[in-house]
């Protein structure tokens, strides 16, 4: 059969589509990860303090996590390349406008309809990756997909910091709207269009909150994702208390490729050992934090928990989608904007509780508290044999 732009493949994944739906999501991750490496230059320019500046990552959290469901409630008559576009297109444009702004308010402000921009692309990514793909393949399409989001979680910040210390904090902004056009236009000419997917009264947003299994996903969700983000947040302060700050960079190379390791490994098996999958990846997150917490004194050990830390968390978001689509079967749709509302939420306050963990309790007590939430996370996944994580999946 003669593969075209509407019609793929019945026998094998669309590689090109599914390529610019991973671009999408490392597209909106990178917007969002930016300015947390190149806080101290975007400072003196809108005239405020690091920590105050840091709320522009905070602000586009939130937004992401304020407006995935309504928005896409809203759009769901939409066809779904169109509400990429669209979204896309408010990515491109809210980067550029970051970049000519020197005002602290106006900039918070952008930034926030940043978020929602992003809010329209993740609650898709998998579903469309899902219907693009042909039967019993559906898992390492999300997969493939949602790679973007943890590979822009692993890059953002070094990528930003190098692209600042060439050319100034905007450029990186420039380049990240370039890159959204860029997508936009592969989009454009190797993605089908799909229909949209009319709101169905039977999957009310709290009748697919009962579904057995969905809250324990959600849950493994939470604590998996602060956990990371507290950690991941303040990541530089760690290694300067850990007597690693000039190392810092290939402490986050080490756990880039990894991730990127992550991806090929999970996308590979996701279809068959979704639960291996997922227990492994709460418990090698969790041993790399116990290894954080007691043996950061020892460099090559960090190294060593910094790779493992990456392979465990690369393709965490496919897995936890992966999961709550199976647990939600036809209401997989809404279930999608109910886990980038966690998603979002969980990297905010992550943020938020590691500042808090810092100035109460000192830099080593975030690796104890991410050590607690993965425990806790580890539990529900491996509890959660019968509806969330079952046997065979």
């Amino acid at each position: 059969m003669t593969e075209t732009l509407s019609t793929p493949s019945r026998t094998r994944l669309p590689g090109k589509a599914l390529f610019g739906l991973f671009l999408a999501g490392f597209v909106a991750i990178l917007t969002e990860c930016l300015p947390a490496g190149l806080l101290p230059a975007m400072s003196a320019t809108l005239h405020t303090d690091v920590a105050l500046t840091g709320q522009v990552v905070t602000i586009y959290a939130l937004a992401t996590a304020i407006g995935a469901i309504p928005l896409s409630r809203l759009t769901a008559n939409w066809p779904r390349r169109h509400v990429l576009m669209v979204a896309l297109t408010v990515v491109l444009v809210t980067n550029a406008l970051t970049a000519l702004s020197t005002d602290y308010t106006l900039t918070m402000i952008i930034r926030f309809v940043a978020g929602l921009g992003t809010a329209m692309v993740w609650p898709h990514l998998a579903g469309y990756a899902a219907r693009l793909a042909p039967e019993g393949r559906q898992g390492r399409a999300v997969a493939i997909a949602s790679a973007g989001t943890p590979l822009g979680l692993a890059l953002g910040i070094p990528l930003g910091a190098a692209i600042g210390s060439i050319g100034g904090w905007e450029l990186a902004f420039y380049a990240a709207a370039v890159l959204a056009g860029l997508n936009m236009l592969w989009m454009a000419a190797t993605l089908p269009n799909r229909p949209g997917e009319p709101v169905d009264d039977r999957f009310a947003l709290t009748r697919v909150l009962l579904i057995p299994g969905l809250r324990t996903v959600l849950f493994a969700l939470t604590a998996y994702m602060v956990a990371h983000n507290i950690l991941y947040t303040y990541v530089t302060d760690f290694l300067a208390y850990a007597g690693m700050a000039s190392q810092a960079g290939w402490v986050l190379f080490a756990f880039g490729v990894t991730s990127v390791l992550s991806v090929v490994v999970v996308g590979t098996h996701i279809d068959h050992h979704l639960r291996r999958l997922t227990v492994g990846s709460t418990v090698l997150f969790g041993a790399s934090a116990l290894v954080l917490a007691v043996l950061a004194g020892l460099p090559v050990l960090v190294y060593v928990a910094a790779a493992a830390w990456g392979l465990a968390f690369g393709s965490s978001p496919s897995l936890f989608i992966v999961a709550g689509m199976k647990t939600t079967g036809e209401a997989a749709h809404v279930a999608q904007s109910i886990i980038i509302t966690v998603f979002s939420g969980s990297i905010a306050v992550g943020g938020f509780v590691g500042g808090l963990l810092i100035d109460g309790l000192g830099t080593a007590s975030i690796t104890w508290a991410t050590l607690i939430l993965l425990i806790a996370a580890a539990a529900a996944v491996i509890g959660g044999r019968r509806h969330a994580f079952p046997k065979g999946a």
